[in-house]
């Protein structure tokens, strides 16, 4: 069976291990205008359900990245008393732009004493061989984690929510990754409008598939966010949320379904209060993590 993020984090390293939500100041290819719809538009709004955020409402402001660190450590040790972190660069593209200030920003994190390992956010078409070569002289450091937003392998539910490039992109960023040693956790989006649950098992069993093995997933129930296009579109044409049952149950047959050494990094999304729509019962996070550690098994 996989494991969970927490066990296998306190097997490698002794001890818990807390994520950092940090910004490195990045934006996102499908906003900027660099990437065109098929009609021949140019896409500035990013990924429909994505908020102003780039869906790190919880990542610290822009500031020098000691500062940002510090006063994440603040917030953390109001709950715990852990001594070491995972540098989390989270929101938007954080591989998309210039490269030099990229890899300033980045040993600057992975070389403190408290940062046990550096993980970013990106897409697979901002993974080009610039980028590659930082990736892999980090890894040489301390370990490296590249989530890839992949969210799903149908192209209609891609282009329905401007993710912007093809599952050939993925599959290319994904060999070059694991041909440097690089740890890839992707991403998965459960309940897209118009996906039914056997479309969502299918992206988990190609990514289980995947050779290399996959090294981590992220399995996450769609949040509708106000201020996104996706909820504009909701309201004119809503669309079915999955319960938290279905969700759960969809949990369940997917760590089924991977390989015993994919390490399952979360099971649900945590979604700004002010901003949430649907669905609702993630907000009574106690009860969707009990509910979550009765029914999924590992």
């Amino acid at each position: 069976m996989p494991q969970r993020l927490s066990d296998y984090l306190k097997k490698e390293y002794g001890e818990k291990i807390y994520r950092l939500s940090l910004s490195s100041g990045c934006t996102c290819p499908n906003r900027d205008g660099s990437i065109y719809l098929p009609d021949g538009m140019p896409l500035t709004g990013g990924c429909t359900f994505c908020s102003e955020g780039g869906s790190g409402e919880f990542a610290a402001d822009i500031a020098p990245i000691d500062e940002q660190i510090e006063d994440a450590k603040k917030r953390i040790r109001a709950k715990t008393d852990a001594k070491r972190f995972i540098a989390y660069f989270q929101s938007y593209t954080n591989t998309y732009g210039d490269v030099s200030r990229l890899k300033k920003l980045y040993t600057e994190a992975i070389m403190r004493d408290d940062v046990a390992i550096l993980s970013l956010g990106t897409r697979p078409d901002c993974l080009g061989g610039e980028v590659l070569d930082m990736l892999e002289e980090l890894r040489k450091i301390k370990p490296v984690w590249v989530e890839l937003g992949l969210q799903t392998i149908h192209e209609r539910s891609a282009e329905a929510f401007h993710r912007g490039y093809k599952l050939e992109a993925f599959e290319e960023a994904y060999k070059n990754l694991k041909a440097r040693n690089i740890d890839v956790i992707v991403h998965v989006i459960f309940g897209l409008p118009g996906e039914s649950k056997e479309d969502m098992l299918a992206t988990v069993r190609y990514l289980a598939g995947l050779s290399p093995e996959l090294d981590g997933i992220k399995l996450q129930n769609l949040q509708i966010l106000k201020g996104t296009q996706m909820y504009e579109e909701y309201k004119e044409h809503p669309f079915h949320i999955l319960s938290l049952d279905e969700h759960v149950e969809l949990l369940s047959e997917s760590i089924a379904i991977l390989p015993e050494n994919t390490v399952v990094h979360r099971m649900t999304g945590d979604g700004p209060r002010a901003l949430l729509v649907e669905p609702l019962w993630s907000l009574d996070k106690k009860n969707v993590l009990n509910t979550i550690n009765r029914s999924v098994k590992f």
